[in-house]
């Protein structure tokens, strides 16, 4: 049959058609010499209708493909039920940031929050860093993280992360992932020791998804320019509760140190 006809039939436009004909995903039963039209055959259109309900499910065409081409039933159920996690982890993401949005929608200014100031002496620690997009950065986070947790042997508090001013106000710079340890030892790898410096620091406490972190830095960011001096240095978040001890981000817990100069009791 023309393209016309297989178009109509599968619901895929003209255009999708020569395109997943261009990339060898649902090439045609045959194309005339002369002519060079393209003709179809109708074993190709359950093909095509798979095609079409993946492509509305987002899926990739390099997915698309690995589930057209899969060698058995197992192997294609695989890759499409890959595609589902992939999609119900989106959900949830799009979810919070409506949630937060609404929040945010219905605030004025920056929430009250609780504030302490503490300082945080001198220390050792084994760190990753690497200059890190911010849009990255929590991917990067998060295998770095792994590769520190190989390697260390004992913890002298929670993982922590320092992000650079450059990191946070031009969306790219220096990012520090680092577990405090009683002595850094050697180094292996991306890992390397780090002697962490002593800074006070006005610390918020950010309850949940990191989703909405952004708020507890607004309100912390508040406080700071009303009672102290904020200094350049980087922001510190250390995670007292995180994905390592509990997959309920409800009961996950950062605390925010936004490096200051005191100037009232």
């Amino acid at each position: 049959m023309s393209i016309g006809d297989f178009s109509r039939m599968t619901f895929l436009s003209v255009k999708a058609l020569r395109h997943y004909h261009e990339v060898g995903l649902l090439p045609p039963a045959e194309i005339d010499p002369d002519t060079g039209y393209r003709r179809y055959g109708l074993s190709q259109v359950p093909t095509a209708q798979v095609i079409r309900r993946l492509r509305e499910l987002d899926m990739s065409l390099d997915d698309v493909r690995a589930v057209i081409q899969a060698p058995d039933v197992g192997a294609r159920n695989e890759a499409i039920a890959a595609h589902l996690r992939r999609m119900e982890g989106e959900l949830e993401q799009t979810r919070a940031t409506v949630e937060s949005l609404r929040l945010l929608l219905d605030e004025h200014s920056p929430p009250p929050i609780a504030v302490e100031y503490r300082v945080s002496e001198a220390a050792e620690a084994l760190a990753v860093r690497a200059q890190v997009a911010q849009a990255e950065m929590f991917d990067w986070l998060e295998a770095a993280f792994g590769e520190l947790h190989r390697v260390v042997a004992g913890r002298a508090g929670p993982d922590a992360a320092l992000f650079s001013s450059e990191l946070l106000e031009e969306e790219l710079g220096e990012l520090v992932a680092l577990v405090p340890v009683a002595s850094a030892g050697k180094a292996t790898g991306r890992v390397a020791p780090l002697q962490l410096p002593r800074v006070e620091y006005a610390v918020a406490v950010h309850a949940g998804s990191l989703e909405s972190v952004d708020r507890t830095y607004a309100a912390l960011g508040a406080v700071v320019a009303e009672r102290a001096i904020g200094l350049q240095g980087p922001i510190r978040e250390t995670y007292v509760v995180g994905a390592g001890d509990t997959p309920d981000e409800a009961a996950h817990r950062t605390e925010i140190g936004w490096p200051v100069f005191q100037t009232t009791a």
